[in-house]
Order: structure tokens, then C-alpha cells, then sequence
């Protein structure tokens, strides 16, 4: 069954929403090395590592479906944060963002009756459950930090053991 245009435009703007989202983290990734927090620029570019691979699953969706993949420009993001707990606390928002992107997909495709579609966007919908909760976890980490630059390091530390 052919994929309705709506189906096909909503995924190939997540397409762009996913790799805004490896363009933020390498951006934060760069401003957490310039920073010295090596560990947590690691974290960072393996969850930039990880958009990219989501945006390719939409990309794939719509190859196997024969859709029209259209890439458009990616926003060129921010480069500079106030401290690290505001930069992670962007991209705890930043996530809450794109769940809500994939619920509006997820509804659309019901609607739809794109089963394919909606099949696809179950995988999204529990991985955000993921990417929301460890984005959340480190920002509640970095609030009980405070000011302790002892316990920044522990975290810059435990970040780096990120596999990916």
C-alpha cells in the first residue's frame, strides 16, 4: 500500500529533526571538551552517534515503502552553554521535544491506517522512554553536584564509560 504524502512528509521532517538533534549533541560534545569534560563530550558524540542512526531508520521506512525522501538544511545549532547542567538541561528539553514529534507521528499514522508506519514508530516511541530518562538522570546528577567540582569530575568520569 502506497504511504499517504502527509505520512511521507511528517517522516522525512523527523528525518531532519533527528539529525539536528547529532548536530546539537556534537555541538555540546564540542563545548564540553573545550570545557575539559572529556567524559561527558564522549557521552555526548555516541548520543549524536545515535540520532543519526534514528535518522536513518526513518530514511530506511521510506526507502523500503518506495516513498520520497526529501533531506532538507539543518539549523546550525548553539555553541555555547552557561554550565554544564544548562547544556544537559537543553537537551533533557530537546528530547521532550522530539517525543513529542513521534507521539504526532504516531497519531498521524493511526489516523492513516499506515499499520507499516505505525509498526515502525513503536521502537521510537520506547526509546524516547530511554532517551528521556538517562538525559533526566544526568541533569538530576549535575543538580546534586551543585558546585563540587570533585563531583563533576566523578560524573565527567562515569559519562566517559559510555559504550556506542
Amino acid at each position: 500500500m502506497a504511504m499517504k504524502k502527509n505520512v511521507q512528509d511528517i517522516i522525512n521532517k523527523q528525518i531532519n529533526a533527528e539529525l539536528y538533534s547529532a548536530y546539537l549533541y556534537l555541538a555540546m560534545a564540542a563545548w564540553c571538551q573545550s570545557e575539559n569534560l572529556t567524559g561527558m563530550a564522549h557521552w555526548l558524540k555516541v548520543q549524536a552517534k545515535e540520532e543519526t542512526g534514528h535518522a536513518m531508520r526513518f530514511y530506511k521506512h521510506l526507502e523500503d515503502r518506495g516513498a520520497d525522501i526529501k533531506l532538507a538544511a539543518i539549523d546550525a545549532p548553539p555553541a555555547r552553554w552557561n554550565s554544564v547542567l544548562a547544556a544537559f538541561a537543553e537537551a533533557y528539553k530537546h528530547e521532550q521535544k522530539v517525543t513529542g514529534m513521534i507521539y504526532g507521528m504516531v497519531d498521524l499514522a493511526a489516523k492513516e491506517k499506515d499499520h507499516a508506519t505505525a509498526s515502525m514508530l513503536k521502537w521510537f516511541v520506547d526509546e524516547q522512554v530511554e532517551e528521556e530518562a538517562q538525559t533526566l538522570d544526568i541533569v538530576n546528577k549535575l543538580k546534586m553536584a551543585g558546585e563540587s567540582k570533585g563531583a563533576l569530575l566523578y560524573l565527567d568520569k562515569a559519562l566517559a564509560k559510555r559504550e556506542g
